[in-house]
């Protein structure tokens, strides 16, 4: 089936009243999608068309992104897992399985750590963990290199981190989506997201044992930067975790192999929902 990056017709958009910009289509159990950092909710067109057939996807911009506004004030982790949790609650979303990608699967840990009741399971694509004090240093770089120069400083490194060399692969739509949508963003709000993101790979360290929900940490193999090890490391801490990784993608491989992600994702909450 050809990979459509566009949502589907069917879809249902809104606004909550604190500035949340969401979508929404199909029916069964929720699954909340959480984009990453310089990506918006469209990102995850592929999964959405593939996973509405049997299950209410939500998806939504993450503060500073898409549609969704910027609070003016300094932001934490703990205010980007509040904006679900009052997303969830406006919605009037009683339970759903969360997953992310990227600096999203911070969030949605965040929240199933926080969230047990309301949390079915929780699935953290591409996460980051315990980086070392090498890949510490070059993250912290980036974010201060973004400060100071905008998104184009590191567009092209960028790119090739998360899908490899121009020419290489076999993904040139998405690699063409993805710089488009790092060039449509609000700077501020992705500089108030890298930030975050920058310094919070050790955010769940001392509370993923105390994870109640069942999580699974998925990831691929040639991701330099949310290696195979992060995620093998956290489904040890986590009580109920399990770890996946896709042979032959990078970073985005939302984009790269959405009917894989579509599947994994698919089998997970048909575990936790039964």
């Amino acid at each position: 089936m050809p990979t459509s990056f566009a949502l589907p017709e069917s879809i249902v958009s809104g606004k909550t009243s604190n500035g949340t910009a969401w979508s929404r289509c199909g029916n069964g159990p929720t699954i909340v999608l959480l984009h990453g950092v310089g990506m918006n909710k469209s990102v995850w067109a592929p999964e959405v068309n593939l996973l509405c057939e049997s299950f209410d996807v939500l998806i939504y911009d993450m503060w500073g992104h898409g549609e969704s506004d910027l609070p003016n004030r300094e932001l934490s982790l703990k205010d980007y897992t509040q904006q679900l949790v009052n997303l969830l609650k406006e919605l009037e979303i009683g339970s759903a399985v969360v997953a992310g990608h990227s600096m999203g699967a911070l969030i949605a840990l965040d929240y199933a750590i926080n969230n047990p009741d309301t949390c079915l399971g929780v699935c953290a694509m591409n996460a980051v963990f315990d980086r070392t004090a090498e890949q510490s240093a070059a993250v912290k770089k980036r974010a201060a290199d973004l400060a100071a120069g905008g998104v184009s400083v590191n567009l092209t490194e960028t790119l090739e981190r998360w899908f490899g060399q121009p020419g290489t692969h076999e993904y040139p739509e998405a690699e063409v989506l993805a710089q488009e949508l790092l060039l449509d963003v609000n700077p501020k709000g992705y500089e108030a997201a890298y930030s975050v993101f920058a310094v919070s790979d050790k955010a769940h360290a001392q509370t993923l044992t105390t994870l109640a929900v069942p999580a699974l940490f998925f990831t691929a193999d040639g991701d330099p930067n949310s290696t195979p090890e992060m995620s093998l490391a956290m489904a040890a801490l986590a009580p109920n975790g399990s770890s996946k990784v896709l042979t032959g993608h990078r970073h985005m491989m939302t984009l790269t192999a959405p009917e894989e992600v579509s599947a994994t994702l698919a089998t997970f909450t048909q575990s936790v929902t039964k």
